[in-house]
């Protein structure tokens, strides 16, 4: 839990929103993390071992190259830049800049504002050549996932293979296309994804703010009011409504509404790292079709 001397301090707000927004952050590369590496299961389940080189390797290398190093530098602007130094706090490199001058390449110190010219922008030694090979390195899986399985099944055996399993036959236009639709969708999925687990960040505000209002506008107003004789039965009063409102707008509405967020979570976000859902199409039982099958073989 948080430590409750924040619930009275003057940047409370302040401290909350960074906090959750990168808590949020953190258990959404995680569970995207999870989801990817689900996809082996998939890949053993179906005999197609070749594809964990081929599709998981690289994906999940893409990811953590990328995202689940931006959660490493938050875990160290933790635990580097805390309160025994008023300075390191003052000059806490932001992780968001810092991603973002990553990806393009671009030297932190260049452009810096000169009241931060005593600041290091970098958090560790060689930082920004650390920093260019992860990216070189997440650029480098993005042709493994584009040409990696088409290859395979056009030009190592991995067609005929294909359509021993029972899939229909395709074109090899059309696997090239499928494959390149694919990686693009992963790669973008990737950012956005990781964007779309802020609402975890916006559901917790929202619901600290409701019970906050509620407390402070109701239960709390009996609790100051002051009357000597009729203080418990004030009290027992404004609790019954603070209760009511408690269960009806924190617990019901609340919780569906996070109901919803995490159900939305768990099917786009995280099972479509590794569930397709092609199936098979559904055919009814039938002697009649089952018999002209038999005489057109015959």
């Amino acid at each position: 839990g948080m430590d409750p001397v924040w619930q009275s301090a003057s940047n409370k707000i302040i401290f909350q929103n960074s906090f959750k927004m990168k808590l949020s952050i953190i258990i959404g590369v995680i569970h995207m993390v999870f989801g990817v590496c689900m996809s082996v299961v998939n890949h053993g389940y179906f005999g197609n071992g070749i594809y964990v080189l081929l599709e998981f390797l690289p994906q999940v290398l893409f990811l953590i190259l990328l995202f689940a190093y931006m959660c490493v530098l938050m875990f160290m602007k933790w635990i580097l830049y805390g309160p025994p130094d008023h300075k390191s706090i003052y000059c806490a490199p932001s992780v968001l800049i810092t991603f973002i001058n990553m990806m393009l390449f671009k030297d932190s110190n260049s452009g810096k504002d000169p009241k931060f010219k005593d600041c290091d922008p970098y958090m560790y030694p060689y930082q920004n050549s650390i920093q260019m090979g992860l990216v070189l390195l997440a650029v480098l899986c993005i042709p493994v996932m584009l040409l990696g399985k088409p290859i395979y099944l056009l030009c190592c055996g991995g067609l005929k293979k294909h359509h021993k399993e029972g899939q229909e036959e395709e074109p090899a236009g059309e696997i090239w296309i499928h494959q390149a639709i694919h990686t693009v969708e992963y790669i973008l999925s990737t950012i956005s994804h990781t964007a779309s687990y802020l609402r975890l960040w916006a559901l917790s505000l929202a619901h600290a703010q409701l019970s906050e209002v509620l407390w402070q506008m109701v239960f709390n107003m009996g609790l100051v009011m002051g009357i000597e004789y009729y203080g418990g039965i004030i009290i027992y009063i404004f609790f019954a409504f603070w209760a009511f409102g408690t269960i009806a707008i924190l617990i019901l509405m609340e919780g569906l509404s996070a109901f919803l967020h995490t159900l939305r979570l768990h099917w786009v976000e995280f099972c479509s790292k590794f569930y397709s859902g092609n199936g098979y199409l559904f055919i009814p039982f039938s002697f009649k079709r089952i018999i002209s099958q038999e005489d057109e073989e015959e």
